[in-house]
């Protein structure tokens, strides 16, 4: 099992991509997935973008990592 990170893809150049996530933003590597462009939202694993998901998708993961991140500040 391994973790994947929401984020948005801000730019594309090449077999790479800036995303963004949670307020960071990153240099990830497209070639696992077909035809990303700015405004897509994937899954990140390792520096890769592994998979495509829709708005809502991303907006429900995007929330319960903030409130992990949140209940870690909390205890």
């Amino acid at each position: 099992m391994c973790l994947a990170i929401p984020a948005m893809i801000t730019s594309v150049r090449d077999n790479y991509a800036d995303a963004e996530t949670m307020g960071i933003k990153k240099k990830i590597n497209i070639q696992l997935i077909d035809s990303p462009l700015p405004g897509d939202y994937v899954l990140i694993h390792a520096g890769f973008a592994i998979e495509k998901i829709d708005a809502a998708y991303y907006g429900f993961l995007n929330k319960t990592f903030q409130e992990m991140i949140e209940g870690n500040d909390n205890g």
